[in-house]
Order: structure tokens, then sequence, then C-alpha cells
């Protein structure tokens, strides 16, 4: 069904499931429970789960698939970002434009340095990408001013043109839309003690992804993605085939630039403030992480990463002192002091040493990332069957 096998479509059904009911997944806890902290449904945090899901999606195409490793992305989703914002203040605040500029101008400019990085390979490759991507920034930040904003960013004001737009009321900031319906927009249900928020802008985003995830299966199962792949097993026993691998990897490139476009283009429309920050290396490097997180080279690893990581910036990132010793109390208060030491430095603004030894562990133990610790644990709960056509019992890692 829709072109895809039957492990495949299931696989993305799940995908379609997670998104649609994420209100009710990311609240477990009733409110007002002291495990209230760890819920993550509310409308910023799951946009942002959704859109950087599309950003490492897009960058696994390229990295997954070929072996070539990016470390000037962020330069794609920061381009997309400035075409979505200067588009909201000349053209309309419907988003609809917004997103497709994005994607048209990232993907021209993932042209051009694709074209130029793509004449080295491994190391040199990745030091090209990364010189782009800081000298984007750099252009973002104070060079190309009038354009950017530079270090305060650009948002839409009232005296902006839009031409396809009426004009708004003095003072009053324009809100990005989907045809009148504001992005900001939702509703809540409230069910006992637990409150679900639903919001029109993470939807959007939402449905967003599950097309781009539908559209990277398909790229994974092509003609073109077996080409890739073998970019990657062995790019130059594959040119002594006879066959030029370089219009495969810069369209892979392209392809991946596009997706960060995208994802640059709905921050846009969910946010509508944009500075030079997207586009700095240590985005570059987040969305590195993302993928060897979830699992490089697998359909549904990257969006795992992606959510494991905001998730724990958002939330872990929050815990503080206070909240520690309110769930030690119960301990007496050597022990409670003793604990609230240790675990402190790797909460709130010490998230990032967790976010290290998460990464450590799942490099160390599970290279295939967090699809592999599923399969692990799946294997567990199941009795395991030899197919004869692998004598050791061994299968082939699902993707």
């Amino acid at each position: 069904m829709l072109g895809l096998n039957k492990k495949d479509f299931g696989l993305l059904i799940i995908v379609v499931i997670l998104a649609l009911f994420a209100p009710f997944i990311l609240n477990p806890f009733p409110e007002g429970s002291a495990m209230a902290q760890f819920n993550a449904g509310y409308p910023d945090l799951m946009q942002r789960l959704v859109i950087f899901g599309i950003f490492a999606i897009g960058f696994n195409i390229l990295f997954g698939l070929t072996g070539y490793l990016s470390f000037g992305h962020a330069a794609f989703l920061g381009v997309g970002s400035y075409a979505a914002i200067w588009m909201m203040k000349l053209l309309t605040m419907n988003v609809i434009p917004a997103i497709v500029i994005s994607v048209v101008i990232a993907g021209l400019f993932s042209l051009l340095v694709g074209w130029i990085s793509l004449r080295r390979s491994g190391i040199y490759f990745s030091i090209l990408t990364l010189a782009f991507a800081q000298m984007s920034y750099a252009l973002a930040y104070s060079v190309l001013t009038p354009i950017t904003g530079g270090e305060t960013g650009l948002q839409p004001k009232y005296t902006d043109p839009r031409i396809l737009d009426g004009a708004v009321p003095q003072g009053q900031t324009p809100r990005a839309n989907l045809f009148g319906l504001e992005m900001n927009s939702g509703f809540q249900m409230n069910v006992g003690d637990w409150v679900f928020t639903f919001n029109a802008g993470y939807y959007l985003a939402a449905v967003l992804m599950v097309v781009a995830f539908y559209m990277s299966i398909r790229i994974f199962r092509s003609p073109f993605g077996m080409m890739l792949r073998a970019v990657k097993s062995n790019q130059q026993r594959l040119d002594y085939t006879g066959l030029n691998s370089k219009p495969y990897t810069l369209a892979a490139f392209v392809i991946s630039g596009m997706y960060a476009g995208l994802a640059g283009g709905l921050l846009v429309a969910m946010d509508t403030q944009v500075g030079a920050e997207r586009m700095f290396w240590t985005a570059s490097g987040e969305v590195v992480i993302m993928t060897i997180l979830g699992g490089a080279g697998t359909l549904i690893g990257p969006v795992l990463g992606a959510g494991l990581i905001k998730y724990m910036e958002n939330i872990v990132s929050k815990i503080n002192k206070g909240i520690l010793e309110q769930w030690f109390a119960f301990m007496p208060d050597g022990i409670e002091d003793l604990l609230v030491t240790l675990v402190y430095p790797f909460i709130g603004k010490g998230w990032h040493l967790t976010l290290g030894l998460v990464f450590m562990l799942v490099v160390i133990f599970l290279p295939g990332g967090l699809v592999e610790g599923g399969q692990r644990v799946a294997g567990m709960f199941r009795r395991k069957t030899s197919d004869p056509s692998t004598p050791d019992g061994k299968t082939t890692p699902a993707e």
C-alpha cells in the first residue's frame, strides 16, 4: 500500500499514530502530581520534536545512506528560516508560501555548497561543510545585517508591506496562520486530573513530518537509495565499474538540505523570530548526535534521537535543586543532602552532561542506536527462530 511493503507500511502507521496521539502519549502523568514534571505534551515542545525529527530524517538521507558526514547542515536550517521570514514580511503571513520558499532556497544553497564540498570526501568534506556553515553564520551575524537583522534577528512587524495581506493595526504583532487559522490556536481537554493540549501549529508540523518520513522510506527503498548504499559501501570500487557516483551524492546532499530548509521554515511558522544562532556549528553537531543516537541508516532512528534530545533539553534542564529536595524529602537529612549533591550536576544547566553520558553508553553498547536497543528488548520477549538461510541464527537488523 502506498508503494510500501508490509513492514514499511506498518512502520509508517506507527509514526502516524505517535504523531496523532502525541498530546496523550506525552502527558502520562496527572497535573499537580510529583511526576507531572516529566510531561512533555505542551505545544512548543511537541512542535520541536517533530520539526527536528524532519531535520534529522533529512540528515540521515545523506549520512545514513552515503556515509558523508556533514558538519554544516545548520546553514540550510538557517537559510530556510530567513527565506521564510522574508516571505512573511513581504508577501503574506500564511505559512504555506513561507514553507515552500524555505525548501526552494535551502535546496539552491545546498546545491552550491554540495557542488563544491563533494569534490572531496572523508574528513575534508566534513571540514568544508563546517567552513561553509561558519561563513554563513558570520555573514548572517554581522556582514548581512540589513538582510538578517544581525544580532537582534528578524520578526514580522505591522509596518511590513505584505502584499497579499491587509493592513495590520498599529502596534499589533502579525501572527503566522494557515488560511486564517493561527498557528498558536488550539484548545485543551480535561480528563480527570489530566490536561491535554491540541495545537494547530503542532498538527501542521506533524503532517509534514509524516510526509517527510514517507518520502524517506521511498528514497531508502528506491534504486537511487541502493546506489547511495553502494557509495557508502565502497565508492572507489563503484567508480571503477564506470558509474559516476557524484550526481547521486550531490542529489542526496540537496535532498538533505531541502529537508533542513523545511525544518527551518516550520520553525518560523511556529515562532516568527529568526536569529543567526540557528546557523552556528553547535546546531549542526546536534543533528549529528540525533542521528547517531537514534540509529544512523535506519528509518525511524533519527526521529527517536531527535525526540530524546529535545525532551532532555526541555524537561531535564528544568529540574532544579528545589525539585530534587522534594523528591528526596522522605530520606534522612544526611542521605537526602548526599543524593541531591550527586544528582544535581546532571540536571538543570548540567543536562548536557547527562546527554553526553547517554551518548557514550549508546555508542559503546548500542552501535545501532536506540533502534538496536529496541530490537534487543523485543528479542527478549519473543522466542528466537533461526532462518534456514542464516544457519547462525543471525538476522539483518530492521530499519
